[in-house]
């Protein structure tokens, strides 16, 4: 047999032996071509994800920027706020003694006026108008009423008068009421002090109002014609003076 004469088997072998080479060749080479694609994709993902980063770091460093651009604008308003907090302090500080001199004023006032018309059992009063006592002051037993043609009791002094004449405060004191009343017409209360009161009825034309002063022979009103209760007794005067709210004799204190 000559050497270069081998089995068939032998050849079958060999060709095998080569197939399996370069089907190994093959799929190394795919391989390799598959892995550089992969680490290209990676590289660009990556290189995407920094370029990604930097602009965030950029973005957050503008506002951060911008943020520090108004902090100052803060504490301006930081400053206003101080100097108006200031400014209320030194005005809380001010306002109490504008208080203070208010109540002085206040209190002065009041002081004299309560001396102005301070009134006592030891004061005297001015006879508050022209004629005589018509009905005297009668609280102890009841006296005759001509118009209304009975006995009542009495509180106050029916003074005569005539029609139009000036009535004048018999005391210096402060207008606390004018009504109106079907017995006494327009009626006016005087605050004499020290809780005495002077009630002055059958008035018109009056000059004053609630709250004030009325010295004493100043006017109150010109005497009306009298109601339908004193038509008899002709014009009037109804002259009251109380105590506490309780009716005095006005007698015990005339000139």
């Amino acid at each position: 047999m000559n050497k270069d004469e081998r089995p068939s088997f032998l050849r079958g072998k060999g060709a095998a032996v080569g197939i399996v080479i370069c089907f190994v060749a093959v799929i190394a080479m795919v391989g390799a071509y598959t892995f550089n694609n992969y680490q290209d994709r990676m590289d660009e993902q990556v290189a995407k994800a920094e370029e990604q980063a930097e602009k965030l770091t950029e973005d957050n460093s503008e506002e951060t920027t911008a943020n520090d651009i108004v902090l100052p604008e803060a504490d301006s308003s930081t400053e206003d706020t101080s100097e108006t907090e200031d400014e209320s302090e030194v005005q809380a500080e001010e306002t109490p003694a504008e208080t203070e001199e208010s109540i002085d004023d206040t209190e002065a006032a009041g002081t004299a006026s309560e001396a102005e018309v301070w009134f006592s059992e030891d004061s005297t009063l001015a006879w508050p108008a022209s004629g005589a006592v018509l009905i005297g002051y009668s609280m102890d037993h009841t006296v005759f009423f001509s118009t209304l043609e009975q006995y009542k009791y009495n509180p106050a002094l029916i003074i005569g008068g005539e029609v139009g004449e000036t009535i004048a405060a018999s005391a210096a004191g402060i207008v606390t009421n004018i009504e109106d009343t079907a017995q006494t017409g327009t009626t006016v209360t005087l605050d004499m002090g020290n809780g005495y009161s002077a009630v002055y009825g059958q008035l018109t034309d009056i000059p004053i109002a609630i709250g004030d002063y009325i010295a004493s022979g100043e006017t109150i009103g010109t005497l009306n014609e009298p109601t339908k209760y004193y038509s008899v007794e002709g014009p009037n005067l109804y002259f009251e003076i109380l105590k506490d709210g309780e009716p005095v004799d006005p007698m015990n204190f005339m000139e």
